[in-house]
């Protein structure tokens, strides 16, 4: 799939805020860091929980069940007891929309 996908009216995401939806099969989290905008996966890479549950902290989503924490940035773990990454998204502004693309099928 590469069209741009919107999701929200980038108004609609005051600063330090998230919003989760549904795409296809998962749940994406949408989150305003600082002013900038960030899409990951809405699972833990540890034992599938919702990380839209847990804290942010800084540039960090720290995971409810086990305490796992990735980089809202770039997905990365930083704390175990997940050892894999999470999926981070193309994001955009067009017209003042947020949008996606969902390239996990992408070659």
């Amino acid at each position: 799939m590469s069209d741009w996908i919107s999701v929200c009216a980038a108004d609609e995401l005051p600063q330090g805020s998230q919003h989760v939806f549904a795409l296809d099969d998962i749940s994406v989290i949408i989150i305003n860091l600082n002013g900038d905008y960030y899409a990951i996966e809405d699972c833990c890479t540890h034992d599938g929980g919702t990380l839209s549950d847990g804290e942010i902290d800084g540039e960090e989503i720290i995971c409810p069940r086990h305490f796992a924490s990735f980089s809202i940035k770039t997905g990365e773990v930083i704390t175990p007891p997940a050892y894999e990454a999470i999926h981070t998204f193309p994001l955009r502004m067009h017209e003042k929309m947020i949008q996606i693309r969902d390239d996990r099928f992408d070659s």
